[in-house]
């Protein structure tokens, strides 16, 4: 009697994938910001109405929420986009996102922003390689 266990291996359309991608983007953004405010005076800097070399104005914090609207938008359309417009919509907006992500290393990186860029970049380059090689319908 063969008593080798086996586990089903489902298989997971390409949109879940690209959404889960996004979704692990996205928690890695918000929680390295986070941890940004325990680094020696930043929280100084921020009461002075200063990030880094910005002055924080509604201009400075439009474009950082829009910067953060992509990959959030993208959650919801890598699942609701045809598969045409999905692929290019996730090639787009990840090669958007890796020198975002990488210009936040500017000034002061700590190990920890590096680490999480380091995995964010990963990430990106992840979702490109599944909307770059997207299954495609043989006729």
């Amino acid at each position: 009697m063969n008593t080798h266990n086996s586990f089903e291996d489902i298989k997971v359309n390409v949109k879940l994938k690209l959404a889960a991608l996004w979704t692990s983007l996205m928690f890695l953004i918000i929680y390295i910001d986070y941890f940004h405010l325990y680094m020696p005076g930043m929280m100084e800097d921020i009461l002075k109405s200063r990030v880094f070399v910005f002055d924080i104005t509604q201009g400075f914090l439009v474009g950082g929420l829009t910067v953060v609207t992509i990959p959030a938008l993208m959650i919801f359309l890598s699942v609701a986009l045809p598969a045409k417009a999905n692929r290019m919509a996730n090639i787009i907006a990840a090669a958007v996102n890796i020198p975002l992500i990488l210009f936040n290393l500017a000034g002061v990186a700590w190990a920890h922003m590096v680490i999480g860029a380091t995995v964010e970049v990963i990430l990106l380059g992840l979702i490109i390689r599944y909307a770059w090689k997207w299954p495609r319908i043989t006729i």
